[in-house]
């Protein structure tokens, strides 16, 4: 699959409560350094790229989250992908900038 497509990623570290949010912070900063397009939004970050490089920086989000103390993920992914031409973020929320 080359075209774009747009991958909602929410993780969910098993950590205590006050470690949540560092642990979510390094899996942004994962998807950060990616160079891929990105929003954060309050529930997950979107990510826009290629099929396997959203799913490459869905598993190094998953391995920061275990090496900064999970002990447990819960992963929750959404995927939006067009057979024949590229989905992007700005389609669907550009208007609302």
């Amino acid at each position: 699959m080359a075209h774009k497509i747009n991958l909602a990623l929410q993780v969910l570290p098993s950590v205590p409560g006050e470690q949540v949010y560092a642990v979510v912070d390094e899996a942004i900063a994962v998807i950060q350094a990616s160079g891929l397009k990105y929003r954060v939004c309050p529930f997950e970050t979107v990510i826009e790229g290629t099929y396997d490089e959203c799913m490459e920086v869905v598993r190094k989000a998953q391995e920061v989250c275990f090496k900064a103390g999970a002990s447990q993920l819960l992963v929750y992914i959404k995927m939006q992908i067009k057979k024949d031409e590229d989905v992007s973020i700005e389609d669907k929320t550009g208007k609302y900038d």
